[in-house]
């Protein structure tokens, strides 16, 4: 029995007969584009950090184990940008005991506190896992309160004393300050008082840095920006840019911010918003567009993502379809320009890729989107070349899309991405986004009697490889939250706190044999597969 048949016989569904032939090309290596490192990164919540980290008495971890299992993959660690709409909330208190203080406000956010002090306490979380690189953001936001510059300068001190030398990844000042107006900003402020704002904030800063932490080097002066929230909000990234927003050339990265719709919009659904290539493709066009028509000197990155805004809602943004966007998401940027993306999350968000804590709303554990980013840092390997910020010109792992035809073709749905490592083929990625649900119109108990389709994808122009080992993203169905896996392997907190656990009664190490260039692989709907060329021909 195969694997596939023995997971679905064990879960007691039925596999149908392979149908629909989709063929790829894939072509040589001279369109890919080159990621940078740790290109699968995280965006956690200010006010979720303690929580994330822990603190030097009590570390979590469990998030530490999971971070590490991406690291082995990618060969660097996640960056973590720490930020969100609660940066802009956090006022500093020197004598709070506690990391954090925050006060919810239901008629404004239920997940997430909108009056926020931090003490000192707070800065350990970023002392808890090692060989990551943070970014801290800065509060410019205000939240109608007259201490926010005293704020601002009094944690430049303490940050720089805490993020220097190898724990420092940028600094950000401000999150999505183009929906500032009508909120925080009169409702006319424009992107020139933005631009002014913005200067002025950062050089001060800067003044704070070059006082209390001298022993900082130039390179550590620099910030990520504009962090918008979109691209069609109040300010105009373009326009900011053309009236100066990086006139002190301290801006390394352009990061912008990307939800494919919202937690309460109507008519979202997992195939239609989802599930769905050519939805995907849609929103990351137009930050293509916003990157042509800025054409920022630095690499453009999305330093806040996920699938739903408004903290995902349960059910679509929680489940195994969400992992297979994800996967999509991030490979379709990096094969289209997009240099880094940070999946964001939070305590009790619906669209975290693990829980940290237990908490009256939520389980401690590991969620159906992180799978969907260890699928994506395996097939993207651990020899990306364009280091940190694109400085290095190293020949690495580079990526591209393999367009797919045929009369089974559905362009929704069926996706394929190559990627090249110095010149020559190392993976092909292959997702049937087709929604299938293992619960009868996936809202359970009862399993869903339907066979489970499954469609035959064929590719050619492999070149001299003799074989490749078949790896897989599975769970029963697109509405899964619980028994995935990412060939094989378990990061479930129950087995070993987000540590690998090698599943025994899971098949791995299926073959697809390569005859003349060209091989064929199996693929369920709602799964994906990665084929791992390794074997020269003989």
């Amino acid at each position: 029995m195969n694997r596939l048949a023995m997971l679905l016989a064990q879960a007691s569904l039925v596999m149908a007969k392979p149908v629909a032939i989709a063929v790829g090309r894939v072509a040589n290596s001279a369109n890919i584009t080159q990621p940078l490192n740790g290109f699968i990164s995280y965006s956690i919540e200010f006010s979720s950090f303690p929580d994330f980290a822990g603190n030097k008495s009590n570390p979590n971890d469990f998030s530490n184990n999971l971070l590490d299992n991406l690291g082995s993959l990618a060969g660097v660690k996640p960056y973590v940008r720490v930020g969100g709409n609660t940066q802009d909330f956090a006022i500093w208190n020197s004598e709070l005991k506690v990391a954090l203080n925050g006060t919810y406000n239901l008629t404004r956010s239920a997940d997430y506190p909108t009056t926020i002090e931090i003490g000192p306490a707070y800065f350990e979380s970023y002392e808890t896992w090692p060989d990551v690189k943070f970014t801290y953001g800065f509060n410019m936001g205000g939240n109608h309160d007259n201490r926010t510059w005293e704020t601002l300068l009094q944690t430049a001190a303490v940050a720089c004393k805490v993020l220097n030398g190898d724990r420092l990844y940028l600094w950000e000042y401000g999150n999505e300050p183009d929906l500032f107006s009508g909120a925080v900003r009169p409702s006319n402020w424009n992107e020139s008082e933005y631009v002014a704002e913005w200067l002025n904030g950062t050089r001060a800063i800067k003044k704070v840095f070059k006082e209390s932490c001298p022993e900082l080097s130039e390179d550590q002066y620099e910030f990520l920006a504009p962090s918008f929230a979109g691209v069609s909000n109040h300010l105009d990234a373009a326009r900011t840019w053309a009236d100066g927003l990086d006139d002190d050339k301290d801006i390394k990265l352009f990061s912008s911010h990307n939800y494919i719709s919202g937690a309460e919009t109507l008519g979202v659904t997992l195939q239609g918003t989802l599930l769905n290539h050519t939805r995907t493709a849609f929103s990351i066009g137009q930050h293509l567009t916003e990157k042509t028509a800025t054409n920022p000197s630095v690499p453009y990155i999305l330093g806040e993502t996920n699938s739903l805004y408004h903290q995902g809602r349960p059910g679509l943004s929680n489940a195994f379809g969400a992992a297979l966007w994800a996967v999509d998401f991030a490979i379709y940027g990096a094969a289209t320009g997009i240099r880094r993306v940070h999946f964001h999350m939070g305590t009790d968000y619906r669209y975290a890729s693990w829980q940290p804590v237990e908490t009256d709303k939520t389980t401690v554990g590991t969620k159906a989107p992180y799978y969907g980013n260890v699928a994506a840092a395996a097939f993207l390997g651990s020899r990306l070349g364009a280091g940190e910020f694109g400085e290095e010109e190293k020949a690495g792992t580079g990526v591209a899309q393999v367009e797919l035809s045929g009369e089974g073709v559905d362009q929704d749905t069926d996706v394929a991405y190559a990627a090249f490592e110095n010149g020559k083929l190392a993976r092909l990625l292959v997702l049937n986004l087709k929604e299938y649900n293992y619960t009868l119109n996936g809202t359970g108990p009862e399993l869903n009697p339907t066979p489970r389709p499954v469609k035959t994808y064929s590719f050619t122009g492999l070149g001299d490889v003799a074989e490749a080992t078949v790896r897989r993203l599975h769970a029963n169905g697109s509405d899964a939250v619980t028994g995935i896996t990412w060939d094989g392997w378990s990061y479930n907190y129950e087995l070993d706190h987000g540590k690998p656990v090698r599943l025994t009664n899971v098949t791995t190490g299926e073959i697809a044999r390569v005859v003349g260039g060209a091989a064929q692989v199996q693929v369920p709907d709602s799964e994906a597969v990665v084929l791992d060329f390794g074997t020269p021909a003989k």
